[in-house]
């Protein structure tokens, strides 16, 4: 038997300080834009009992939790009453510095586990978190206590269709210790949702496994249907629909008595029952669902005693107990002022002690010494950390041709066949993508991951193949169904794993580089959340020529270079991408304060994770190179493959597979234009970033800020063109002769591909050696001459 004499007191403490806040922001605080502020009152209502008993009841400082977006004021609430939350940020709610709209791990100051906002996301993330849990539990270095990870769910969620995905790949992978908790509402931002949805999710969970949970009727109506008459009531409460049942809610006690006793009313046992109660006790009884029932909640909670996923159908209303309360527009209305003074006498909060967390409590010592005492909040901060680990030297030396997609697997086999540290904290993943990425022979020596062995069948039957997929408890490969949403999340989930579970992991994922798209949500909400990860995005391009236009990405340096908290790069030579991994391991566990390098103006000491956009073009090695401009190059973006000279009147810069046919346009000019340079750049999205940083900070008055492609372009002459390729979007390049305002002739695709050789792509979207030369002939000042045209082009 569990103790709620506290919950209901706490229950109504989160409804008035996360309402307190909202309205705050949004009649109170000075207005300056002149536009709503918001703030989901009546989404914040319907949850304020659930979580309740969640946090003061159920959970254990191992548990992590997703709160739904919209009820991150009751969140922000529990917090403010634990005194991990300042009064200064709560009243600066969804202003700059304050409490952030929706929980958020890098923006709010309190104990948020993921980050929501993007709806069916977070839901989805805490089932992807508990296989990365059971990862690093299985292994020998990996030991520790085992929480549930819990999603607290709006029921329109579920019209997410990444959250069946993840359904799937939870059955798939034998999930366990993971609770998503319904608030069903059964009204969305628009209305009312569809008349029995609930049956549709009990069956979709029940057949993947899961234990479904449902919490109808709260106490209140539960001993009323104990009572003569009651089992009627029950009746009459499982046949009303969700239109009825929310607007009779909205009306209040006279018209729910005037409509069951037109309804039920019999001068019998019925009536007595509707008659016992006084107008306020009628609307409370049949408000009273399960899950606005604190009580009911927390004894729900208390009856799991095992490690199966479990669904809680939890009924609520959406505003309970405040006067917008069962409105179908109550999503983003909020109570007026009007109505709020009329609800702050009922709440019993006195004028001026809005903001106190204890305000109108009855005896502030019992409860200070049960807040005391909550085992969730009992062992303070919940984040983790980790050790940095050490990153071997990563060497490639390549005596022949070879892809960077290839050179990718090569680098994973050298690392498999050690014994680092760091190899043993890698986890792969892969939509289903393994061998076609090259990952094969990294999961050949270090096997799959399951909670439970299985063997091979091929291997015990001595049939031959060049996989050898064993699934093992101390596999290093999580192989997932084709699912991109999946991909991300779980690239998120396992790169807090340091924060959530105490244990650095080093996540890499390979999917095709057009797929980066369909993954593109739960990418951003992967960086957003600060998660570290490398993201291998390979075949790109046009160069994957036979696969044809849905097949080959256009966009993705774009998306490179536009997203935060990621570091893009697309070398072009095994060596350039071995000095990137190896830099990269490094990276990705950095954890610093984000002063900019004064070299680069990049905010490397921040870390974060990486995207390598490979190809499986073989392309002829360079020699072994030694230099440290080459290696520092390569990190920080670009280098000079060939170096201009005094004169120089063209530079051909070219990123990723197309690294053979600048240079050899550059060979086919060599008489027509002088001292032509060879810009080699490996990430277009770090020159960028440093190139715009260091301009800010010479606004701010240090005139002596220099980004690296400023240096880079110093010995160039104001008359120099430039010439800029690209087997993707062109505008990933064509902003380098802004830098010291040199003409640009950018060179890409713009447009779908379709099935061919490589070179009839090449030639068809001019990014050939001969449309390079051609641009340089035709549109910059030099030797131009028919005859000249016809040797380039015979």
């Amino acid at each position: 038997m569990i103790d709620t004499r506290h919950l209901k007191t706490i229950e109504q403490r989160l409804l008035w300080l996360s309402h307190w806040m909202i309205h705050h922001a949004n009649h109170i605080r000075p207005k300056v834009d002149g536009i709503k502020t918001g703030g989901h009152q009546a989404s914040s209502a319907s949850m304020v009992s659930i979580m309740t008993a969640l946090y003061f009841s159920a959970l254990r400082p191992e548990d992590r939790v997703a709160v739904k977006p919209h009820a991150s004021p009751v969140f922000h609430a529990i917090q403010y009453l634990m005194g991990r939350q300042t009064r200064e940020t709560m009243e600066n709610f969804r202003g700059f510095g304050g409490v952030q709209s929706y929980p958020s791990r890098t923006k709010d100051v309190d104990d948020v586990d993921f980050s929501t906002g993007s709806v069916g996301l977070g839901v989805a993330i805490t089932a992807l978190a508990s296989i990365v849990q059971d990862f690093v539990r299985a292994k020998a270095w990996g030991q520790g206590r085992v929480g549930r990870m819990v999603a607290l769910v709006g029921d329109a969620e579920l019209d997410e269709g990444n959250v069946y995905e993840v359904l799937q790949e939870g059955w798939k992978n034998d999930l366990r210790n993971c609770w998503w908790i319904i608030d069903y509402n059964r009204q969305s931002l628009d209305g009312i949702v569809r008349e029995g949805l609930f049956e549709r999710v009990e069956k979709i969970f029940e057949a993947f496994g899961w234990d479904v949970v449902r919490a109808k009727y709260g106490v209140l109506q539960r001993a009323a249907f104990e009572e003569p008459g009651g089992a009627k009531l029950r009746e009459w409460i499982d046949r009303c629909s969700n239109q009825e049942y929310s607007a009779l809610t909205f009306m209040g006690g006279a018209v729910w008595r005037r409509r069951l006793m037109d309804d039920l009313g019999d001068q019998g046992d019925v009536s007595a029952l509707i008659e016992r109660r006084s107008d306020a006790e009628l609307a409370a009884l049949m408000e009273n669902l399960g899950g606005n029932c604190v009580v009911t909640m927390a004894e729900v909670f208390a009856a799991i005693d095992h490690d199966r996923p479990t669904c809680f159908l939890a009924y609520t209303i959406k505003g309970w107990s405040t006067p917008i309360a069962g409105h179908k527009d109550n999503h983003g209305g909020l109570m007026t002022t009007t109505q709020f003074a009329e609800w702050q006498v009922h709440m019993g909060i006195a004028r001026g002690e809005e903001w106190e967390p204890l305000a109108g409590v009855a005896d502030p010592a019992a409860l200070k010494a049960f807040l005391a005492s909550v085992p969730f909040f009992a062992e303070g901060a919940r984040r983790y950390s980790d050790n940095r680990l050490e990153v071997p030297r990563i060497a490639f030396d390549a005596n022949r041709e070879i892809s960077t997609q290839h050179a990718f697997g090569k680098i994973l086999d050298d690392l498999a066949k050690g014994k680092s540290s760091l190899a043993e904290r890698i986890m792969t993943t892969s939509p289903d993508v393994t061998g076609t990425t090259s990952l094969g022979a990294w999961v050949n020596r270090r096997k799959l991951f399951a909670r439970k062995p299985m063997a091979d069948a091929f291997i015990e039957h001595r049939i031959a193949s060049t996989a050898k997929w064993e699934f093992t408890p101390e596999g290093q490969h999580v192989e997932l169904g084709i699912a991109e949403m999946n991909l991300f999340l779980l690239l998120g989930a396992a790169g807090l794993s340091h924060s959530l579970f105490g244990k650095r992991l080093i996540p890499i994922g390979t999917v095709y580089d057009p797929f980066v798209c369909r993954g593109l949500d739960a990418l951003n909400y992967a960086c957003y959340q600060d998660a570290r990860f490398m993201i291998v995005g390979t075949p790109s391009g046009v160069t994957l020529a036979p696969e044809g236009g849905a097949h080959q990405s256009i966009g993705t340096p774009l998306i490179g270079m536009s997203q935060d908290g990621l570091a893009a790069f697309e070398p072009a030579f095994a060596d350039e991408l071995a000095v990137i991994m190896e830099w990269a391991f490094d990276y990705m566990q950095r954890n610093g304060d984000g002063d900019s390098d004064e070299r680069t103006w990049l905010r490397d000491e921040t870390g974060g994770s990486v995207y390598l956009r490979l190809t499986t073009k073989p392309l002829e090695q360079p020699l072994k190179r030694v230099d440290g401009d080459f290696r520092q190059g390569a990190i920080d973006g670009a280098y000079w493959l060939r170096k201009p000279g005094p004169n120089c009147s063209v530079v051909i810069a070219y990123q990723g597979a197309l690294a053979d046919e600048a240079i050899a346009a550059a060979g086919m000019l060599g008489e027509y234009r002088r001292d032509i340079g060879v810009l080699a750049v490996t990430s277009a999205d770090r020159l960028n970033a440093g190139w715009t940083a260091a301009q800010r900070e010479r606004a701010r008055g240090n005139t002596k800020a220099r980004s690296h492609v400023e240096r880079l372009f110093d010995p160039l002459p104001g008359h120099c063109a430039m010439v800029t390729v690209i087997d993707g979007h062109p505008a990933t390049l064509s902003w380098l002769g802004a830098v010291a305002g040199h003409r640009t002739i950018p060179h890409g695709v713009e447009h779908f591909g379709q099935t061919g050789t490589i070179g009839d792509l090449y030639k068809h979207f001019r990014i050939d050696r001969n449309a390079i030369a051609y641009s340089v002939i035709a549109l910059t000042a030099g030797k131009r001459t028919p005859s000249h045209e016809a040797l380039l082009f015979p």
